[in-house]
């Protein structure tokens, strides 16, 4: 731990407590020794004008509330490791979706760059020690900011979307509730006033989306989780079935580790195999995740399911014939 550190860590400790903090817990909290904590309390009464007081019946230290507003750190004050932190949030989100947010989020990396650099913490290049993956991902299109204003400012859009399943482009008017990015792709939770009800769109999917003046449709978060996120994947409505699959006692290693659904139960059984059960209420995303594991994995119910799974499998064996 250095100085700055120390110092950041001295002032928590002084700022959380009622009474004064004895000098042990303080060379504690600080990984320090005697004479390095009564250096640092020097130092931030000599160069933060922090009113540090020290209490002789209690053997404490704390700040002085007679001398003002509770004291606080000048300016922005992070550790080296928050800003690192906040440095992987910057790269996340670029990563997320290139020149996405690039022109906002300049100036907080190069703030964060500087004060890293006051520390002498390198903050030079630690965005190239962070490794992103994306696989399968989609552009967000041009449409994201346009989305995202008026989200914020919860108003209706018209939107240009196109339906891949139809192979066709239909205009529709929107009131936008909610960005989600699944699986490295962006979606808009709206609700469609054509269709009068909950919808999503994938925001690759749309061309073009115009501000129509109108104020937005409001829907209760608890209205959107009910409708979102009780079904299995990015697919909407009310979980009417739920699936039972069985791992391998091979794969069951991961999967066991493995969210695949917030409600979602599982239980070992005897053999070392692991049984998931997944509520849901369209197939095609859970379809796609089952088959991807292969013969590691079996679908024990419900019987539709097990025929759908069993269909898919059969005709991929012909493709192969």
């Amino acid at each position: 731990m250095d100085r700055f550190d120390r110092i950041f860590d001295l002032h928590k400790l002084l700022s959380a407590s009622r009474l004064p903090v004895p000098r042990q817990r303080i060379e504690q909290e600080l990984e320090c020794s005697r004479a390095t904590a009564k250096r640092i309390i020097e130092a931030m009464r000599l160069y933060l004008n922090a009113p540090i007081k020290y209490d002789r019946q209690r053997n404490g230290y704390f700040y002085d509330p007679g001398e003002g507003e509770m004291f606080e750190l000048p300016g922005v004050w992070f550790n080296a490791s928050e800003l690192f932190a906040l440095l992987s949030v910057q790269q996340l989100l670029s990563e997320v979706h290139p020149g996405l947010l690039e022109r906002q989020l300049a100036p907080l990396k190069e703030r964060i760059d500087q004060l890293l650099k006051a520390q002498h913490a390198g903050g030079s290049g630690v965005e190239r020690k962070i490794r992103i993956l994306r696989a399968a991902s989609r552009p967000a299109g041009p449409c994201f900011q346009p989305i995202a204003g008026a989200l914020a400012q919860q108003k209706r859009l018209l939107i240009d979307h196109y339906n891949r399943g139809r192979d066709e482009t239909m205009q529709r008017e929107v009131s936008p509730l909610r960005l989600v990015h699944y699986r490295d792709n962006w979606y808009l939770d709206a609700w469609c006033h054509l269709r009068d009800g909950l919808r999503t769109f994938s925001l690759d999917a749309i061309s073009a989306a115009a501000p129509t003046g109108k104020a937005a449709k409001r829907v209760s978060d608890k209205r959107l989780d009910d409708h979102y996120s009780s079904a299995y994947g990015i697919f909407s409505g009310s979980a009417e079935q739920t699936a039972v699959l069985r791992f391998t006692p091979k794969r069951a290693r991961w999967v066991a580790a493995e969210q695949w659904h917030p409600g979602q139960q599982g239980r070992w059984l005897d053999d070392g195999s692991f049984e998931l059960s997944i509520p849901y209420s369209q197939t095609p995303e859970l379809v796609a995740d089952i088959l991807s594991h292969g013969p590691e994995v079996e679908v024990v119910s419900p019987d539709s399911l097990r025929d759908e799974i069993t269909r898919h499998l059969r005709t991929t064996l012909e493709r192969y014939r």
